[in-house]
């Protein structure tokens, strides 16, 4: 089957034209309906799941009644863009790139799997059982759809994440742990001229806080935390009751994390300031992704696919989180940036190199064939 860039286009803008930052329940639905139509048209089983406040979710199979999963295929339809987004810059293209909301993260990895599923012969596919899962919530850390997701992923003996190829085309083959703590911080109010002494101030709770969060940071071995958002009080002259602080955390080592965790915790038992309370709501979290030697030999198959098409494999550790991490953690061997090559994510910069639509379509026929044989 020869591809056209053209026919790619038209059918990637209906993907990109639509409102469909996470939890915009409305454009996460209209994607739902594009995407389940392309499977049904391939004669493959549909299952929409609940997400909950985050909408619908798509779990396809091309071998519903099969036990065993031989590969799954993750992508998320959710974008970090706010409805109106689509109104001010809709899909174009150049010669060499094309732009949008999600054009690369991840809206064309969507569809590249559909393309290479689309071409692959009927006789590899009968060799294998695959599923693909579509969540809506990625970018907030698939906090709706992760216990769906695990819940398929412990009966695969392989993931692959079609989210973006890096800009210079390398694949991800590991990817940071993230966490996300909001903390509130509730004090007693006072006069700050009369009567300054009766108060509890829950900003200096809170700036307390800040220093030894700041002091969890270890460069070395990449476990960074981050207190990134800070509000509180309702005037100069009030000893302030209330306070709050977004804190983001990184993190390569599992435990590492764990102990940090466990100190921060820790920290809401002993205030700093008497009479202060904390409240610890943990938003998000995905465990870092770091190779097996399973998935180590996975990525060998990749790179002996690319070699075969001419394409050379570089691979790239990352900071930033994917559904990745949730199927890593779990020991299956997963890889990372199947789709095409990409950059600017999460900003009005973000573009997609064309060049890289139909080799990276190849790549993953390849590897699914690989995997078959």
């Amino acid at each position: 089957m020869s591809f056209s860039l053209q026919d790619y286009l038209e059918e990637l803008r209906p993907l990109i034209d639509v409102d469909c930052g996470t939890l915009t329940k409305e454009g996460i639905e209209v994607i739902a309906n594009q995407m389940e139509q392309k499977y049904v048209d391939l004669g493959w089983n549909v299952k929409r799941i609940d997400c909950g406040i985050a909408g619908t979710g798509l779990e396809v199979r091309n071998k519903p009644e099969a036990e065993q999963i031989d590969v799954m295929l993750i992508g998320h339809m959710d974008t970090v863009f706010p409805v109106g987004t689509v109104a001010a810059r809709p899909m174009t293209f150049d010669d060499k790139r094309a732009y949008g909301p999600g054009v690369s993260d991840m809206k064309s990895g969507l569809l590249n799997v559909v393309y290479a599923l689309r071409e692959m012969d009927k006789e590899t596919l009968d060799k294998l059982s695959i599923c693909v899962c579509m969540n809506p919530d990625e970018e907030i850390g698939s906090l709706h759809s992760e216990k769906w997701l695990k819940s398929v992923a412990v009966n695969a003996k392989n993931v692959l994440v079609a989210e973006a190829a890096r800009a210079d085309g390398s694949l991800v083959k590991a990817r940071k742990g993230m966490a996300r703590y909001r903390l509130t911080f509730a004090g007693k109010a006072a006069h700050a001229g009369n009567e300054p002494q009766n108060g509890r101030s829950a900003i200096t709770e809170m700036a307390n806080w800040i220093l030894a969060i700041n002091e969890l940071t270890n460069f070395e071995s990449g476990t960074t935390l981050n207190v990134g958002v800070v509000k509180g009080g309702a005037g100069a002259n009030i000893v302030p009751d209330h306070a709050e602080a977004v804190v983001d955390v990184r993190f390569w080592d599992n435990d590492e994390y764990a102990a940090a965790d466990a100190k921060i915790r820790a920290m809401a038992e002993k205030p700093f300031v008497d009479g202060v309370t904390i409240t610890i709501d943990r938003e998000a979290h995905k465990p870092s992704m770091v190779p097996s030697e399973k998935t180590e030999a996975l990525m060998a198959m990749v790179e002996e696919a690319g070699q075969e098409l001419g394409i050379n494999i570089t691979w790239q550790e990352v900071g930033g989180g994917s559904d990745a991490n949730l199927t890593a953690v779990l020991g299956i061997p997963t890889l990372d940036g199947l789709g095409p090559a990409g950059a600017g994510f999460h900003s009005a910069d973000e573009y997609l190199e064309l060049e890289t639509i139909e080799p990276r379509i190849q790549l993953l026929k390849k590897v699914l064939t690989k995997i078959a044989g």
